[in-house]
This record gives structure tokens, sequence and C-alpha cells, in this order.
């Protein structure tokens, strides 16, 4: 591997980040350890009328934050990305320079105070503890995005424009945040989250106060139902703002373009993240249709990279939950074809339908005959609305998950669409497949079906083909790696 020009140049010797994070690091171990600082505070005042020792504790988190800075070295050398932390308990990470997939830039409010960056290099080979990262935790910004662009090497060296700057520099803008996006903040996976957590901690408070005694006292000046109706408009329009804001400071600033050899995504208004993804990486994406976000006409697209675990969303996300067009607009964009995205899917057969119709009716119908025996036993006819409910919405979504399973290869790349309230469109380049793995259940083999699944060594590690026809399975892998699967059966 050539290094570029800047990495080939980088002085060999360990380097200290910048010392403004002398100011930071101290900040954020008393952030750290202020749980610890506040009962230290309250225990020492109540048992004591001395003088405040108890405020030395915060010695302690301000010299951890100094040594860290002191104790952390980086360096460029022999092609590899070095980082050296800790003084007792010394710990070197390492990755070789043609290991680099991701390179992420996320600046908090006191980074961007001090014009800092931490630089984060996404190999998929560190471990799930977080100290095995390789992040250059305090570096110049802008020392950092040429760092970031060499080692993407997103450009040849010497490639200038017509302006001499370098082509590594030049942005071409695919699309950027629209504050019409806010509308759809209540239908995120966020957002469901946060109407959840509210709508419990209502419940809590109301049992703790007994404000619902208090609504159905006679001493209220409005009437009850008054009341309950004015206290659930007011909760779904305080959910509606939390959601908003919160997409808001997640996705605010957002900007995807290209540049040179990668994408970049920016995005974040009080912590900004920076991401760009090695073109060579990419291996397909995901466009992400969950129910409730369909409903609202929208949907966000991720990318499958190399390495880089679907989990791992912040390093992932290339468009968040935007109208309909903007995720397959931009997927044609990056895929460099339109068949994958727009190609009229495979249906898997009858079979495939039945199961999710039973899967789907089966327990509704049981809700449904508990109400019919408790009618029966002499209870009042509307026992029988819940069932009747539930059969009705389970007959909704297994109809949605008919229609929406189905598979297709077109233009070198595999697509496989499958689920109703977390619908995904996965398009994966048949290139990045490593192997196959058909899995059947019982249930399965009854009917001829098959789990199909395409393993690659990005995203979730692998994408899952349900409930196909034994046949329509061998023969798609056979078609995408020809030779692969049908020289291991008769």
């Amino acid at each position: 591997m050539s290094l570029p020009t800047a990495l080939a140049d980088a002085p060999e010797e360990w380097q200290r980040l910048d010392p403004r994070m002398l100011l930071v690091h101290p900040i954020r171990e008393l952030v750290r350890f202020l749980p610890a600082l506040l009962f230290l505070l309250v225990a020492g005042t109540a048992s004591s009328d001395g003088p405040p020792w108890q405020l030395l504790g915060v010695i302690v988190p301000v010299v951890l934050g100094i040594l860290r800075y002191f104790t952390t070295r980086f360096r460029i050398a022999a092609g590899r990305v070095e980082l050296r932390r800790g003084l007792l308990n010394r710990r070197i990470t390492s990755t070789q320079l043609d290991r680099v997939r991701t390179v992420d830039l996320t600046s908090s409010l006191a980074q961007r105070a001090l014009g800092l960056t931490t630089l984060r290099i996404g190999t998929g080979l560190a471990s799930a503890d977080d100290g095995d990262g390789l992040d250059l935790d305090g570096l110049p910004v802008e020392r950092a995005r040429a760092l970031r662009a060499d080692l993407l090497d997103v450009a040849p060296v010497g490639d200038v424009t017509e302006d001499g700057v370098p082509a590594a520099y030049v942005e071409d803008t695919l699309v950027e945040f629209d504050p019409r996006w806010l509308r759809f903040a209540p239908f995120t996976g966020t957002g469901l989250v946060v109407v959840a957590a509210v709508v419990g901690g209502a419940g809590q408070l109301f049992q703790t106060f007994d404000l619902d005694d208090r609504v159905r006292s006679d001493d209220l000046s409005v009437p009850p139902g008054i009341a309950i109706v004015a206290g659930v408009v007011a909760l779904l329009v305080t959910l509606t703002a939390l959601s908003v804001l919160g997409y808001l400071a997640a996705n605010g600033g957002f900007r995807l373009s290209r540049q040179g050899g990668s994408w970049h995504v920016r995005r974040g208004l009080l912590t900004t993240r920076e991401t760009s993804i090695d073109e060579e990486r990419l291996a397909g994406v995901a466009i992400g249709e969950p129910l409730a976000l369909r409903l609202a006409g929208g949907r966000h697209l991720q990318a499958i990279v190399t390495g880089i675990n679907r989990a791992e969303t912040g390093s992932s996300m290339l468009v968040p939950p935007s109208d309909a067009h903007v995720a397959p607009q931009v997927a044609r964009r990056l895929l460099g074809h339109a068949g994958p995205v727009d190609v009229q899917l495979r249906s898997h057969g009858p079979a495939a339908a039945r199961r999710r119709w039973t899967r789907a009716l089966l327990p509704a119908a049981a809700v449904l005959v508990v109400g019919v025996v408790l009618v029966a036993t002499g209870a009042p006819w509307w026992v029988l609305v819940p069932g009747v409910v539930v059969l009705a919405l389970a007959a909704a979504i297994a109809a949605d998950r008919v229609a929406g399973l189905g598979h297709a290869l077109v233009d070198g790349h595999l697509v496989a669409r499958s689920g109703s309230i977390l619908r995904r469109r996965d398009v994966l380049g048949v290139d990045h497949v490593i192997g196959w793995n058909l899995r059947d259940t019982w249930f399965q083999r009854r009917v001829g079906l098959v789990t199909l699944a395409a393993t690659t060594a990005g995203g979730g590690g692998a994408v899952g083909f349900l409930d196909v026809p034994e046949a329509d399975a061998v023969r798609l892998a056979d078609e995408a790696l020809p030779g692969l699967v049908s020289q291991f059966r008769t």
C-alpha cells in the first residue's frame, strides 16, 4: 500500500494530543465522579462542623484528567496507526492503514469551543470494550480532517482542481438537512422510546401523588372528562416537542456528500459528528421502512460497511428519517444503479404467505375465543371488542408482511425485503458475499421453505432471505456466486 504524502512524511516518534485537552479531560472526570462527589459533600457536611475536607475529593478527578493527557500518545509509522494509553496498566492499540473502514470526527460542546475534535478510526477489529477503540481524543479540527483524508486516501497524491484546491477536500453534496423532516421525529425509534418513557413516568407520578383521585374529585373546578382530555393533549404536545428537539439535536446540520473516494456524513447540533466511509468498503445499503415511519410517509437509509457492525448506527447512518423519496434517491447514487432500489421483487410463494397469516392470526384468534367464552358465561357483549380489534390488526399486519416479502438479484446486487413493523430492504453487492447459510425448521421443511443467509463482513454479518422456496434459494445463491452452492447438492 502506497502511503499518502502526509502519512509518509509523518514523524515516527510518539506524539501527544493537543494540550488544550488539559482543559477538557478534568471536566470530563469531574462529571464522571459527580455522584460520588455529591455523596461526599452531603455526608461530610452532615457529620462534621470543621473544614470541608471532603472538597479535596475534587482533586482526584482533576489529577486523573491531567494524567490521561500525559499518558496518551499516538504515532503513524510503518503503515500502522498506534495509540498508547495508561500509566500503571498500559495499553497499546494498533491497526494497519489498509484496515481502516470509517473515520469519525466527533466534537462535544467543550471541544467545539476550543476548536478540537475526536478522531475515531473504525476498523471492525476492535472488541466490544470501549477501551480497545482507536480514538485520537483531542486533535485540532483542521489537522483531524487532513488526517482523515489521508487515512482514507480519498484522492490521488497531487490531484488538484482548476483552482489549485486538493481534490480530496472538494465535496459533492448529495442531500442536506430539511426542516420539514422534523415532522418524522415522533415516528422514529428514539421518538417512540421517549413517548414510552414519559408515559411510564407520568403513570408513576399519578400513582405516587394520587393525581387520579384528585382528577375524579368533585372539588375540581372543571369536569373530570375535560381535565383528562386536557392532560392527554398536554402530554402529546410535550412528547412531540421532546421528540422534535431530540431529532434536531442528533440530525441538525445533516449533510451527505462525496469527497474524493469516500462518502462523508455530518450531523448534530450540540455534539457534531462527521463520518467518512471508504467507497471501496461500502458493501451495500439498507432502506429502513418501519411501520410507523412508513405510515407518516418517511424512510431512512443505513450503509452496510465491511468490518462495521449494524449496531454502530452512528457510523452507518447515511440518511436520517426523511421524506420517502430521499432514501431511495441517495441509495441509487451510492450503488451506481437504480435497479436494486426499483426492481419488482420476486414473491416467495403461497407457502410463505400462509406462514405469515398463520403466525399472525392464531394468537389473535385465541384472544377472541377467550372473549367468546366469557360472553357465553354471562359477560357483557363488549368483552368481544378487544378480540375483534386484535384480530383485525393481526390480519392487517399479516397482509402487510406478505406484501413486503420478496427478493431479487439485479445489477450485481442481492436484494432482500421482509417485515412489517420493522421492514427493511437490504441491498448487498455480490462481491461482498463470503458464503451462504441455508437453514430450515421442521415447519419450514414440511412446506419446502428455507431461510437463506448471504454472509458478509459488514452490517449484521448476513443478509437474510426469509421463507424462500428451496429451489429458488439454491438458484439465487448459484446465480450470485456460480458453482459455490450447487457443487454440494445432488
